[in-house]
């Protein structure tokens, strides 16, 4: 059976795996993406769809500042605003107690040079969200920040991709590798594909594809939950979080409230199924009623949860392998990766292309994760 060739095959059909093949194909490669299900079927069709700059580690604020930028002009570069709306986002303090962790976060930032991070006091936080419940004392804000829709994300990097001749080949998934000269063989059911460069950007299930290529990583998973309730008139355009509390909470274009924050379900990688914990849950609908008073006794319309992968230092796993020639990381996004969609394809396209990047990635190297693994 002859194998459909390319120059880049991505394996993995979520935000990352298409922006990948979006700025590879927009250099002139051949590439497919193949997809075990359908795109968008994990993490990506699950998200909040958080555009954070707020809050990043460290490590990430470059890339992070960078993808910020790329977000102010999505438009540009995949031919849709993606349900982007840059009202800022929040990091709330309800009492005095919890200001000092926000202010020596803003004077870590501003040490280092950056200065998207600024402490609010309880005035203007009133005046950025008037609904929030009174008894909060100030915040940190990133003005620039937002939220975007998911769905309509997945589908304008699909359709983007589409118009640069990405193949995308789905309900299709990979079963073996094998090397033949300079090219990699992928075997997916009765289809073979070759290509000298594989992009692994399949999520909660990297570790595996990795394994296949003799990456062993250490990677776990994580089942993030999420709430959204009936549609309410204007409540609030900022995204808010909360010191010491599990919670996340926008208002959509449609008026329905979208409320997570991290709280954790349960996740099956051999079945490709997560579930709710619903006492868990809870903890995330009390937080929202007490931040927002004026939410409470708002119905809960349906909860939700995703698949995704998640690093013990909460890093992506991002660059080259060490051991397969021609294979190339970028998973491990543990519940942030949603806002690192346009710079990630960019970056990986570097790799590709000219074999180094300007950006600051040696943080997310997937070395560190495979020492981890020898070492336990």
């Amino acid at each position: 059976m002859s194998a459909e060739a390319f120059d880049v095959a991505v394996v993995g059909g979520g935000l990352h795996g298409l922006s990948a093949a979006l700025h590879l194909a927009r250099t002139g490669r051949r590439v497919t993406v193949i997809e075990r299900r359908w795109t968008g079927r994990h993490a990506s069709g699950a998200t909040a769809a958080g555009v954070r700059t707020l809050g990043r580690d460290i490590a990430e604020i470059p890339i992070s500042l960078e993808a910020m930028a790329m977000w102010h002009r999505i438009a540009d570069i995949v031919g849709d605003p993606c349900g982007f709306h840059a009202h800022g986002q929040l990091r709330v303090a309800e009492t005095g107690e919890h200001m000092p962790a926000l202010l020596q976060r803003e004077a870590k930032i501003r040490s280092l040079g950056y200065a998207h991070e600024e402490i609010i006091d309880a005035a203007e936080l009133r005046r950025l969200v008037p609904a929030l419940s009174p008894h909060c004392v100030g915040a940190l804000v990133a003005r620039r920040d937002g939220a975007a829709d998911p769905h309509r994300t997945i589908l304008a990097f699909r359709r983007a991709c589409e118009a640069e001749n990405v193949a995308i080949v789905e309900d299709c998934g990979l079963e073996a590798v094998d090397r033949q000269g300079d090219d990699w063989l992928l075997v997916c059911g009765q289809r073979r594909f070759r290509a000298p460069v594989v992009v692994n950007a399949a999520g909660a299930w990297a570790a595996r594809l990795a394994a296949l290529f003799g990456d062993e990583i250490a990677l776990g998973v994580r089942a993030s939950m999420m709430i959204v309730t009936e549609r309410l008139a204007p409540l609030l355009a900022p995204v808010v979080s909360v010191v010491g509390r599990a919670l996340s909470f926008k208002q959509s274009d449609q008026g329905t409230l979208v409320i997570g924050g991290g709280l954790q379900g349960a996740a099956d990688l051999d079945r490709e199924r997560s579930s709710v914990d619903f006492t868990e849950l809870a903890k995330g609908a009390r937080a929202a009623s007490d931040l927002f008073p004026a939410v409470r006794g708002v119905r809960i319309a349906r909860c939700w949860t995703g698949i995704e992968a998640q690093t013990h230092d909460h890093l992506p796993v991002i660059g080259a392998s060490p051991n397969a020639p021609g294979l190339f990381h970028a998973f491990g996004f543990s519940g942030h990766g949603f806002q690192l969609v346009p710079v990630v394809g960019a970056i990986l396209t570097d790799l590709v292309v000219e074999g180094t990047t300007r950006r600051e990635i040696a943080a997310f190297a997937p070395r560190r994760l495979m020492q981890e693994r020898v070492a336990a």
